[in-house]
């Protein structure tokens, strides 16, 4: 790179040599990647944050529960997506009416019924904790191999800028100065892709936690209620 040549970044980076280059590329392509999992993990925490709101102040307002399954149940059919916590509660209840039938004309054991119904929520909680927790372990990897990567390159890009020195009679600041900040701009591009993903990543998994605890109060709460009715 000519010492005289323009150090704009967009410079920094065309005559960068092949390796940095490919290291810029795939930091750039990590952190559109990352960069979408943000967002649509912003919209599912946010768009399950208002569900769960909703359902508990629908669930708690004294709703008949046989009424709001047979709402729930109409939902799915019509092919309108339940929130997570609905479904959690759709499982309960589909389970817990299944073997309310599966006692016909018999003595209720309550403790195997209820066993059962947990069980079906339980399911159904680790399924919704699946997906939410989807891509938090990519952002996590993200934010933390993406300084070392842009690193590499910086420090491939220094060793080359100093090896040119053996072809120049007098080594001088201005002689180094373009190659060490070509190679910088890898480490400032990792810096770029690893700091939204790890600030993303740990807020996503405080959002996540919240709801789970919410999860599993409701699925304690709904077992006592079901367990009276069950008696």
């Amino acid at each position: 790179m000519p010492v005289n040549e323009n150090l704009s970044l967009l410079s920094l980076v065309t005559n960068a040599s092949l390796l940095v280059k490919l290291v810029m590329a795939l930091l750039m392509l990590v952190s559109a990647m990352s960069w979408t999992y943000i967002f649509r993990k912003m919209f599912a925490i946010r768009n399950a944050k208002r569900q769960t709101a909703d359902f508990l102040n629908t669930f708690w307002s004294g709703a008949n529960l046989k009424t709001l399954h047979e709402e729930l149940v109409a939902n799915r059919r019509r092919g309108i997506r339940n929130g997570a916590l609905e479904r959690i509660f759709d499982a309960g209840m589909e389970e817990y009416r299944k073997a309310r039938l599966s006692f016909s004309g018999k003595e209720i054991d309550a403790s195997s019924l209820l066993d059962g119904t947990r069980r079906a929520m339980r399911a159904a909680y680790q399924r919704e904790m699946d997906a939410l927790e989807s891509h938090l372990a990519f952002l996590a990897s993200v934010g933390s191999v993406s300084p070392y990567v842009g690193l590499f390159g910086t420090v491939w890009g220094i060793m080359n800028s100093f090896r040119g020195l053996a072809n120049v009679q007098q080594a001088t600041l201005a002689a180094v100065a373009p190659g060490i900040a070509e190679a910088l701009v890898a480490t400032a591009i990792g810096l770029f892709a690893a700091i939204p993903a790890v600030v993303a990543y740990n807020r996503y998994s405080h959002d996540i936690d919240r709801l789970a605890i919410s999860f599993e109060t409701f699925i304690e709460e709904f077992s006592n209620i079901l367990q009276r009715q069950a008696r």
